[in-house]
């Protein structure tokens, strides 16, 4: 017993050393990364609680206070969004906090890039605080999740629109015969991959004998929208570019085939639900794990974004000078290097993290849809069919918007 004792507090000294080790080891350069790697552990969290929470969660009183006791997944997914609450509440404080940092001089830079250990200190406190809140809380945040996990999208639709376009003007600035053959190329190929995605959709989701009128409408829509983005694009008083337009074209037809693949396993034009009992924990992971990276990746592009809310432009460097001269020029370097603008808007790179866990709970509970609909699989139902299907057809109309606004408005830059 005493053996067992002592290498139990070993153990936990260990842990605790390597966590300080870890936490000490974190850069300015690495921040970013840094708050990525707590998102994703907030996941990790998530899905593990989502697993094996609902036999404890059904002794605590104030969650398990019904005469009738709620099946298995209602405890599951409760866990799941008490969970992304406190992520969501962690980065959204850390949001208000940063509002109008302009420069590195500011204090509140350093808390943004420093002050790891008290941060993951912080989040584990406040996600275990979530557990200890009523039942009436999490619903309505469950509510207000799907209004952000929208916002969300719309922001990583931004994001590809602004992409797009810069990879587009990066090749056509080259003005080489080679780049422009390049952009040919792979505009080709996106809108082959994009036609030829449609047929794979009509093959899985319109089977014969059955009355699918829904999805062939959905396949048919973006592939209308695929040839006017090459229409409108091409025309000479729009003067765009075929490469956005296909990559556009392929994006869309992918949030459509994300869309039907939604649908109900048992719902008889999901040409999917014949695999339905064959998920195994592998393919869960996979999903999981392409939720954790688009998430990530959105979150870190959004906010050092220059489209997208970035911060106002700092006073110059040397603008306050001191009253007395430094003669330590290792000093002056130091005032010089904190009086830098800040690369990116620290409020709106934690206010993106914010939607992202209320999009990834969304994901994790099926978009809050009964089991009896979605089972186990993540992201299936028919709210996350139509989340999917309405932001295709939002990023063609911005994607129509961004060519056609320029003649509409010529006064106005865009």
């Amino acid at each position: 017993m005493w053996a067992a004792s002592c290498l139990a507090s070993c153990c936990a000294a260990c842990a605790c050393n390597a966590c300080t080790t870890v936490v000490s080891g974190i850069s300015r350069r690495s921040a970013r990364i840094a708050y990525c790697g707590l998102f994703a552990l907030s996941l990790i969290v998530s899905w593990i609680l989502r697993e094996v929470a609902a036999p404890l969660m059904e002794k605590i009183p104030w969650i398990n206070h019904f005469h009738k006791t709620p099946d298995r997944e209602w405890f599951e997914t409760d866990a799941v969004l008490r969970v992304s609450l406190g992520n969501c509440l962690f980065f959204t404080i850390l949001a208000i906090m940063m509002v109008g940092v302009k420069n590195q001089k500011d204090p509140r830079d350093s808390l943004h890039h420093g002050g790891w250990m008290a941060k993951v200190v912080c989040w584990v406190l406040l996600v275990i605080f979530m557990f200890f809140l009523p039942n009436e809380i999490v619903s309505f945040y469950e509510s207000i999740s799907k209004f952000g996990s929208g916002l969300f999208l719309l922001v990583q639709v931004v994001l590809l629109l602004d992409f797009v376009h810069g990879w587009n003007d990066k090749w056509v600035g080259y003005d080489e015969q080679f780049w422009y053959v390049a952009l040919f190329v792979v505009s080709f190929v996106c809108y082959m991959g994009a036609f030829a995605f449609s047929g794979l959709l009509f093959h899985w989701f319109t089977p014969s004998g059955q009355d699918c009128g829904l999805n062939t409408f959905f396949i048919l829509m973006t592939l209308i929208f695929a040839f006017v983005f090459a229409i409108v694009a091409l025309h000479p008083a729009v003067n765009g570019s075929i490469l956005p337009a296909s990559i556009i074209s392929l994006y869309c037809m992918y949030l459509c085939y994300s869309g039907l693949a939604s649908e109900p396993r048992e719902y008889e034009c999901n040409g999917l639900h014949r695999h339905s009992k064959a998920v195994s924990t592998g393919t869960l992971t996979i999903g999981l794990l392409t939720t954790v990276l688009s998430v990530v990746y959105s979150a870190v592009r959004a906010g050092s974004s220059t489209t997208l809310l970035s911060p106002p432009s700092s006073p110059r460097a040397g603008a306050d000078k001191p009253l007395l001269p430094l003669d330590n020029k290792q000093s002056e370097q130091e005032e010089k290097e904190k009086s830098k603008p800040v690369t990116y808007s620290y409020s709106f790179f934690h206010i993106i993290f914010s939607l992202a866990s209320m999009y990834s709970a969304m994901l994790l509970t099926g978009w809050s849809t009964s089991v009896g609909e979605s089972g186990k699989l993540v992201d299936v139902g028919w709210p996350s069919v139509w989340v999917r299907i309405l932001t295709g057809w939002a990023t063609a109309g911005l994607y129509i918007w961004s060519l056609v606004a320029p003649i509409l408005f010529p006064d106005r830059e865009f």
